[in-house]
Protein backbone atom coordinates (compact mmCIF):
# COMPACT_ATOMS: atom_id res chain seq x y z
CA UNK A 1 0.00 0.00 0.00
CA UNK A 2 1.53 3.38 -0.47
CA UNK A 3 2.19 3.62 3.63
CA UNK A 4 4.56 1.55 2.27
CA UNK A 5 6.38 3.86 0.01
CA UNK A 6 9.98 5.02 0.61
CA UNK A 7 11.97 7.51 -0.07
CA UNK A 8 15.73 6.79 -1.47
CA UNK A 9 17.81 6.22 1.86
CA UNK A 10 14.56 3.75 2.95
CA UNK A 11 12.70 6.05 5.34
CA UNK A 12 8.86 6.17 5.59
CA UNK A 13 7.24 8.85 3.29
CA UNK A 14 5.40 11.08 5.16
CA UNK A 15 2.95 12.20 2.16
CA UNK A 16 2.16 8.49 2.32
CA UNK A 17 1.31 8.51 5.84
CA UNK A 18 -1.07 11.23 5.51
CA UNK A 19 -2.70 9.73 2.53
CA UNK A 20 -3.15 6.34 4.41
CA UNK A 21 -5.07 7.38 6.83
CA UNK A 22 -7.35 8.96 4.42
CA UNK A 23 -8.53 6.14 3.02
CA UNK A 24 -11.21 4.34 4.53
CA UNK A 25 -11.65 -0.04 4.78
CA UNK A 26 -13.85 -0.17 1.70
CA UNK A 27 -11.81 2.06 -0.30
CA UNK A 28 -8.96 -0.56 0.75
CA UNK A 29 -11.00 -3.41 -0.40
CA UNK A 30 -12.01 -1.95 -3.83
CA UNK A 31 -7.58 -1.19 -3.95
CA UNK A 32 -7.22 -4.96 -3.76
CA UNK A 33 -10.37 -5.51 -6.77
CA UNK A 34 -8.12 -2.68 -8.75
CA UNK A 35 -4.73 -3.76 -8.24
CA UNK A 36 -5.63 -8.07 -9.00
CA UNK A 37 -6.88 -6.40 -12.45
CA UNK A 38 -4.70 -4.00 -12.85
CA UNK A 39 -2.28 -4.20 -16.46
CA UNK A 40 -5.02 -6.64 -18.04
CA UNK A 41 -5.53 -4.29 -21.58
CA UNK A 42 -7.72 -7.12 -23.12
CA UNK A 43 -10.67 -5.95 -20.72
CA UNK A 44 -11.83 -3.02 -18.76
CA UNK A 45 -11.28 -2.67 -15.06
CA UNK A 46 -14.45 -2.20 -12.65
CA UNK A 47 -12.61 0.89 -10.97
CA UNK A 48 -16.25 2.70 -10.77
CA UNK A 49 -19.54 2.76 -11.43
CA UNK A 50 -19.89 4.89 -14.70
CA UNK A 51 -16.35 3.74 -15.46
CA UNK A 52 -17.17 0.34 -15.95
CA UNK A 53 -16.70 -0.66 -19.64
CA UNK A 54 -13.76 2.63 -20.12
CA UNK A 55 -11.13 2.03 -17.69
CA UNK A 56 -8.53 -0.50 -18.78
CA UNK A 57 -5.99 0.32 -15.84
CA UNK A 58 -5.00 3.14 -13.18
CA UNK A 59 -1.37 3.17 -12.25
CA UNK A 60 0.57 5.39 -9.52
CA UNK A 61 4.16 5.76 -10.63
CA UNK A 62 7.07 6.96 -8.00
CA UNK A 63 10.16 7.43 -9.68
CA UNK A 64 9.27 5.00 -12.58
CA UNK A 65 8.21 2.28 -10.11
CA UNK A 66 4.62 1.55 -9.99
CA UNK A 67 3.10 1.51 -6.92
CA UNK A 68 0.40 -0.27 -4.96
CA UNK A 69 -3.02 0.48 -6.06
CA UNK A 70 -4.61 2.92 -3.68
CA UNK A 71 -8.27 3.54 -4.93
CA UNK A 72 -9.83 5.01 -8.26
CA UNK A 73 -8.58 7.38 -10.30
CA UNK A 74 -9.18 10.63 -8.06
CA UNK A 75 -7.46 8.95 -5.38
CA UNK A 76 -4.79 7.88 -7.62
CA UNK A 77 -4.03 10.97 -9.12
CA UNK A 78 -4.14 12.66 -5.65
CA UNK A 79 -1.60 10.58 -4.11
CA UNK A 80 0.50 11.52 -7.25
CA UNK A 81 0.07 15.03 -6.70
CA UNK A 82 0.72 14.85 -3.14
CA UNK A 83 4.76 13.23 -4.17
CA UNK A 84 6.98 14.24 -6.18
CA UNK A 85 8.11 12.81 -8.40
CA UNK A 86 5.43 10.66 -9.12
CA UNK A 87 2.56 10.13 -11.62
CA UNK A 88 -0.75 8.55 -12.83
CA UNK A 89 -1.04 6.24 -15.63
CA UNK A 90 -5.20 6.14 -17.00
CA UNK A 91 -6.17 3.34 -19.44
CA UNK A 92 -9.48 3.86 -21.11
CA UNK A 93 -11.01 1.60 -24.25
CA UNK A 94 -13.47 3.44 -26.18
CA UNK A 95 -15.26 5.92 -23.28
CA UNK A 96 -18.59 7.61 -24.30
CA UNK A 97 -19.51 11.05 -23.46
CA UNK A 98 -20.63 9.70 -19.77
CA UNK A 99 -17.29 7.80 -18.96
CA UNK A 100 -15.71 10.73 -20.18
CA UNK A 101 -17.50 13.72 -18.39
CA UNK A 102 -15.75 12.27 -14.53
CA UNK A 103 -12.55 11.93 -15.73
CA UNK A 104 -12.52 14.86 -17.44
CA UNK A 105 -13.20 17.03 -14.82
CA UNK A 106 -11.00 15.21 -12.17
CA UNK A 107 -8.02 15.66 -14.76
CA UNK A 108 -9.20 19.00 -15.94
CA UNK A 109 -9.46 17.98 -19.65
CA UNK A 110 -10.78 20.56 -22.20
CA UNK A 111 -14.32 20.39 -23.55
CA UNK A 112 -12.74 20.42 -27.10
CA UNK A 113 -10.66 17.20 -27.08
CA UNK A 114 -12.76 15.54 -24.69
CA UNK A 115 -15.44 15.44 -27.68
CA UNK A 116 -12.71 14.49 -30.27
CA UNK A 117 -12.20 11.57 -27.74
CA UNK A 118 -15.54 10.53 -27.55
CA UNK A 119 -16.53 11.28 -31.32
CA UNK A 120 -12.78 9.81 -32.95
CA UNK A 121 -11.26 9.63 -36.18
CA UNK A 122 -9.21 12.42 -35.99
CA UNK A 123 -6.00 13.01 -37.99
CA UNK A 124 -2.90 12.68 -35.91
CA UNK A 125 -2.07 16.21 -34.06
CA UNK A 126 -0.59 17.33 -31.14
CA UNK A 127 -2.58 20.16 -29.76
CA UNK A 128 -1.73 22.47 -26.02
CA UNK A 129 -4.33 23.19 -23.29
CA UNK A 130 -2.73 24.81 -20.94
CA UNK A 131 -0.29 22.83 -19.22
CA UNK A 132 -2.35 19.56 -20.77
CA UNK A 133 -1.07 18.32 -24.59
CA UNK A 134 -3.46 16.31 -26.51
CA UNK A 135 -1.87 13.90 -28.73
CA UNK A 136 -3.61 12.36 -31.61
CA UNK A 137 -2.11 8.82 -32.95
CA UNK A 138 -3.56 6.81 -35.44
CA UNK A 139 -2.75 2.86 -35.14
CA UNK A 140 -2.63 0.08 -38.09
CA UNK A 141 -1.42 -2.98 -38.19
CA UNK A 142 -0.69 -5.51 -40.89
CA UNK A 143 -4.00 -8.37 -41.06
CA UNK A 144 -2.74 -12.07 -41.69
CA UNK A 145 -4.61 -13.45 -44.98
CA UNK A 146 -3.84 -16.49 -46.81
CA UNK A 147 -4.81 -14.98 -50.50
CA UNK A 148 -5.35 -11.74 -51.53
CA UNK A 149 -8.56 -11.13 -53.09
CA UNK A 150 -10.86 -8.01 -54.29
CA UNK A 151 -12.09 -8.56 -50.54
CA UNK A 152 -9.18 -9.02 -48.39
CA UNK A 153 -8.59 -6.53 -45.17
CA UNK A 154 -4.87 -5.94 -45.16
CA UNK A 155 -4.26 -3.31 -42.85
CA UNK A 156 -6.45 -2.94 -39.33
CA UNK A 157 -6.77 0.96 -38.14
CA UNK A 158 -7.57 2.01 -34.65
CA UNK A 159 -7.03 5.08 -32.87
CA UNK A 160 -4.95 6.18 -29.82
CA UNK A 161 -5.33 9.47 -28.33
CA UNK A 162 -3.00 10.86 -25.26
CA UNK A 163 -3.43 13.73 -22.46
CA UNK A 164 -0.26 14.51 -21.20
CA UNK A 165 -0.39 17.05 -18.57
CA UNK A 166 2.16 17.68 -15.33
CA UNK A 167 1.46 14.71 -12.95
CA UNK A 168 -0.80 12.33 -15.26
CA UNK A 169 -1.36 10.77 -18.70
CA UNK A 170 -4.77 9.50 -19.62
CA UNK A 171 -4.66 6.84 -22.64
CA UNK A 172 -7.56 6.49 -24.66
CA UNK A 173 -7.27 3.65 -26.82
CA UNK A 174 -10.02 2.71 -30.15
CA UNK A 175 -9.87 -0.59 -32.04
CA UNK A 176 -7.51 -3.38 -31.27
CA UNK A 177 -4.81 -2.03 -33.92
CA UNK A 178 -2.53 -1.68 -30.94
CA UNK A 179 -2.90 -2.69 -27.56
CA UNK A 180 -0.93 -0.57 -24.58
CA UNK A 181 -0.53 -3.48 -22.32
CA UNK A 182 2.88 -4.18 -24.05
CA UNK A 183 3.80 -0.62 -24.07
CA UNK A 184 2.86 -0.20 -20.46
CA UNK A 185 5.07 -4.16 -19.63
CA UNK A 186 8.20 -2.76 -21.83
CA UNK A 187 8.06 0.63 -19.86
CA UNK A 188 7.57 -0.61 -16.33
CA UNK A 189 10.83 -3.02 -17.25
CA UNK A 190 12.60 0.48 -17.55
CA UNK A 191 12.15 2.41 -14.46
CA UNK A 192 15.08 4.78 -15.55
CA UNK A 193 12.74 5.96 -18.76
CA UNK A 194 9.61 6.00 -17.12
CA UNK A 195 11.58 8.37 -14.64
CA UNK A 196 11.15 10.75 -16.97
CA UNK A 197 7.34 11.38 -16.26
CA UNK A 198 4.38 11.46 -18.88
CA UNK A 199 6.18 11.70 -21.66
CA UNK A 200 7.65 8.88 -21.18
CA UNK A 201 4.75 7.21 -21.58
CA UNK A 202 4.07 9.06 -24.94
CA UNK A 203 7.01 7.94 -26.19
CA UNK A 204 6.35 4.30 -25.36
CA UNK A 205 3.15 4.88 -27.21
CA UNK A 206 4.83 6.32 -30.45
CA UNK A 207 7.79 3.51 -30.64
CA UNK A 208 5.02 0.89 -30.26
CA UNK A 209 2.51 2.46 -33.26
CA UNK A 210 5.63 2.79 -35.19
CA UNK A 211 6.85 -0.62 -34.60
CA UNK A 212 3.35 -1.82 -35.97
CA UNK A 213 4.02 0.26 -38.65
CA UNK A 214 7.32 -1.08 -39.62
CA UNK A 215 5.61 -4.68 -39.55
CA UNK A 216 2.43 -3.39 -41.49
CA UNK A 217 4.86 -2.49 -44.55
CA UNK A 218 6.77 -5.45 -44.60
CA UNK A 219 3.68 -7.35 -44.87
CA UNK A 220 2.46 -5.01 -47.32
CA UNK A 221 5.52 -5.57 -49.30
CA UNK A 222 5.03 -9.04 -49.55
CA UNK A 223 1.64 -8.69 -51.64
CA UNK A 224 2.50 -6.33 -53.57
CA UNK A 225 5.55 -8.54 -55.19
CA UNK A 226 2.75 -11.07 -55.22
CA UNK A 227 0.44 -8.93 -56.90
CA UNK A 228 3.76 -7.95 -59.60
CA UNK A 229 4.30 -11.73 -60.17
CA UNK A 230 0.85 -12.55 -60.80
CA UNK A 231 0.53 -9.71 -62.89
CA UNK A 232 3.72 -10.56 -65.40
CA UNK A 233 3.40 -13.98 -65.07
CA UNK A 234 2.00 -14.73 -68.38
CA UNK A 235 0.85 -18.99 -67.82
CA UNK A 236 -1.62 -18.12 -65.25
CA UNK A 237 -5.29 -16.85 -65.18
CA UNK A 238 -5.39 -13.05 -65.61
CA UNK A 239 -9.13 -13.18 -63.80
CA UNK A 240 -9.21 -11.09 -61.15
CA UNK A 241 -6.27 -9.23 -61.22
CA UNK A 242 -7.37 -6.09 -61.46
CA UNK A 243 -10.01 -5.97 -58.79
CA UNK A 244 -7.10 -7.59 -56.43
CA UNK A 245 -4.13 -4.21 -57.44
CA UNK A 246 -7.32 -2.19 -56.55
CA UNK A 247 -8.00 -3.20 -53.38
CA UNK A 248 -4.25 -3.40 -52.35
CA UNK A 249 -4.27 0.16 -53.36
CA UNK A 250 -7.31 1.10 -51.50
CA UNK A 251 -5.39 -0.41 -47.76
CA UNK A 252 -2.70 1.56 -48.87
CA UNK A 253 -4.19 4.58 -48.91
CA UNK A 254 -5.39 3.87 -45.33
CA UNK A 255 -2.60 3.01 -44.28
CA UNK A 256 -1.13 6.42 -45.95
CA UNK A 257 -3.44 8.25 -43.65
CA UNK A 258 -2.04 6.75 -40.59
CA UNK A 259 1.58 6.88 -41.51
CA UNK A 260 1.98 10.07 -43.30
CA UNK A 261 0.03 12.89 -40.96
CA UNK A 262 2.41 11.92 -38.06
CA UNK A 263 5.65 13.17 -39.20
CA UNK A 264 3.85 16.77 -37.88
CA UNK A 265 3.24 16.12 -33.99
CA UNK A 266 6.77 14.24 -34.04
CA UNK A 267 8.29 17.33 -35.30
CA UNK A 268 6.69 19.43 -33.06
CA UNK A 269 7.91 16.66 -29.97
CA UNK A 270 11.70 17.26 -31.31
CA UNK A 271 11.69 21.01 -31.72
CA UNK A 272 8.53 23.03 -30.36
CA UNK A 273 7.84 21.70 -27.13
CA UNK A 274 9.76 22.49 -24.05
CA UNK A 275 8.22 20.48 -21.83
CA UNK A 276 10.16 16.97 -23.80
CA UNK A 277 13.34 17.29 -22.35
CA UNK A 278 16.49 16.87 -23.68
CA UNK A 279 17.15 13.30 -23.00
CA UNK A 280 13.64 12.31 -24.29
CA UNK A 281 14.20 14.17 -27.64
CA UNK A 282 16.96 11.78 -28.63
CA UNK A 283 14.37 8.78 -28.24
CA UNK A 284 11.91 11.18 -29.86
CA UNK A 285 14.20 11.44 -32.87
CA UNK A 286 14.37 7.24 -33.17
CA UNK A 287 10.49 7.23 -33.40
CA UNK A 288 11.29 10.11 -36.28
CA UNK A 289 13.65 7.56 -38.49
CA UNK A 290 11.66 4.79 -37.73
CA UNK A 291 8.73 6.97 -38.91
CA UNK A 292 10.69 8.29 -42.02
CA UNK A 293 11.46 4.89 -43.19
CA UNK A 294 7.62 3.52 -43.12
CA UNK A 295 6.74 6.72 -45.42
CA UNK A 296 9.46 6.18 -47.91
CA UNK A 297 8.34 2.50 -47.83
CA UNK A 298 4.84 3.60 -48.58
CA UNK A 299 5.28 5.76 -51.18
CA UNK A 300 7.13 3.48 -53.05
CA UNK A 301 4.70 1.00 -52.73
CA UNK A 302 2.55 3.83 -53.73
CA UNK A 303 4.52 4.41 -57.25
CA UNK A 304 4.89 0.68 -57.54
CA UNK A 305 1.22 -0.09 -57.29
CA UNK A 306 0.29 2.43 -60.11
CA UNK A 307 3.05 0.93 -62.13
CA UNK A 308 1.32 -2.52 -61.77
CA UNK A 309 -2.00 -0.87 -62.58
CA UNK A 310 -0.71 0.37 -65.73
CA UNK A 311 1.30 -2.65 -66.56
CA UNK A 312 -2.08 -4.47 -66.50
CA UNK A 313 -3.76 -2.29 -67.76
CA UNK A 314 -1.60 -2.40 -71.18
CA UNK A 315 -1.23 -6.42 -70.85
CA UNK A 316 -5.47 -5.49 -71.28
CA UNK A 317 -5.12 -3.37 -74.35
CA UNK A 318 -2.48 -5.93 -76.21
CA UNK A 319 -4.95 -9.13 -75.27
CA UNK A 320 -7.77 -7.46 -77.23
CA UNK A 321 -5.98 -6.01 -79.73
CA UNK A 322 -4.53 -9.70 -80.05
CA UNK A 323 -8.29 -11.09 -80.46
CA UNK A 324 -9.54 -8.43 -82.43
CA UNK A 325 -6.49 -9.20 -84.78
CA UNK A 326 -7.94 -13.41 -84.75
CA UNK A 327 -11.32 -11.85 -85.25
CA UNK A 328 -10.49 -9.77 -88.04
CA UNK A 329 -8.59 -12.69 -89.54
CA UNK A 330 -10.81 -15.16 -90.06
CA UNK A 331 -13.40 -12.67 -91.17
CA UNK A 332 -11.51 -12.25 -94.15
CA UNK A 333 -11.15 -16.06 -94.81
CA UNK A 334 -15.09 -15.78 -94.26
CA UNK A 335 -15.50 -13.01 -97.09
CA UNK A 336 -13.99 -15.36 -99.59
CA UNK A 337 -16.87 -17.81 -99.25
CA UNK A 338 -19.46 -14.77 -98.80
CA UNK A 339 -17.94 -13.16 -102.11
CA UNK A 340 -18.57 -16.51 -104.39
CA UNK A 341 -21.82 -17.21 -102.77
CA UNK A 342 -22.87 -13.35 -103.67
CA UNK A 343 -21.45 -13.21 -107.33
CA UNK A 344 -23.14 -17.04 -107.74
CA UNK A 345 -26.38 -16.07 -105.91
CA UNK A 346 -27.13 -13.28 -108.53
CA UNK A 347 -29.45 -15.40 -110.47
CA UNK A 348 -28.05 -14.34 -113.73
CA UNK A 349 -29.04 -16.24 -116.63
CA UNK A 350 -25.48 -16.38 -118.82
CA UNK A 351 -23.30 -16.49 -115.73
CA UNK A 352 -19.15 -18.43 -116.17
CA UNK A 353 -19.49 -22.25 -115.43
CA UNK A 354 -23.17 -22.10 -115.03
CA UNK A 355 -23.39 -25.46 -117.20
CA UNK A 356 -20.34 -27.01 -116.94
CA UNK A 357 -21.40 -30.15 -115.14
CA UNK A 358 -17.76 -29.22 -113.07
CA UNK A 359 -18.19 -26.22 -112.56
CA UNK A 360 -19.67 -26.58 -108.58
CA UNK A 361 -16.64 -28.99 -107.13
CA UNK A 362 -14.40 -26.74 -108.98
CA UNK A 363 -15.26 -23.45 -107.31
CA UNK A 364 -15.60 -25.12 -104.23
CA UNK A 365 -12.33 -25.92 -105.11
CA UNK A 366 -10.79 -22.41 -105.31
CA UNK A 367 -12.79 -21.04 -102.47
CA UNK A 368 -10.84 -23.86 -100.59
CA UNK A 369 -7.19 -22.83 -102.16
CA UNK A 370 -7.96 -19.59 -101.79
CA UNK A 371 -8.81 -19.64 -97.96
CA UNK A 372 -5.77 -21.84 -97.60
CA UNK A 373 -3.23 -19.47 -99.09
CA UNK A 374 -5.00 -16.11 -96.81
CA UNK A 375 -4.68 -18.32 -93.51
CA UNK A 376 -1.05 -18.99 -94.44
CA UNK A 377 -0.14 -15.48 -94.88
CA UNK A 378 -1.89 -14.60 -91.89
CA UNK A 379 -0.08 -17.28 -89.93
CA UNK A 380 3.40 -16.04 -91.07
CA UNK A 381 2.53 -13.04 -89.83
CA UNK A 382 1.08 -13.87 -86.15
CA UNK A 383 -2.30 -12.48 -86.68
CA UNK A 384 -3.01 -16.47 -86.03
Amino acid sequence: MVDDVRDDNGRRSSNGDRLTRAITAPARAMTRLVSGLAGDDEAPVPAQAGQRDAIVDCALYLDGVRQPAVGDYRQTLAAARRQRGSFVWLGLHAPDATQMAGIADAFGLHELAVEDVVSAGQRPKLEQFGDVHFLVVRTARYVEHKELTEHSEVVETGQIMLFIGPDFVVSVRHGTACRLKPVREHLEQRPELLKIGPWAVAYGVLDHVVDLYLEAAEGISLDVDLIEESVFARDTTGSGRMQRIYQLKRELVEFKRAVLPLQRPLQLLIGDTPEVTKELRKYFRDVQDHLARVVDQVTSFDDLLISIMQARLAQVTVDQNNDMRKVAAWASIAAVWTAFAGIYGMNFRFMPELEWRYGYPAILTVMVLISFAIYRILRRSGWL
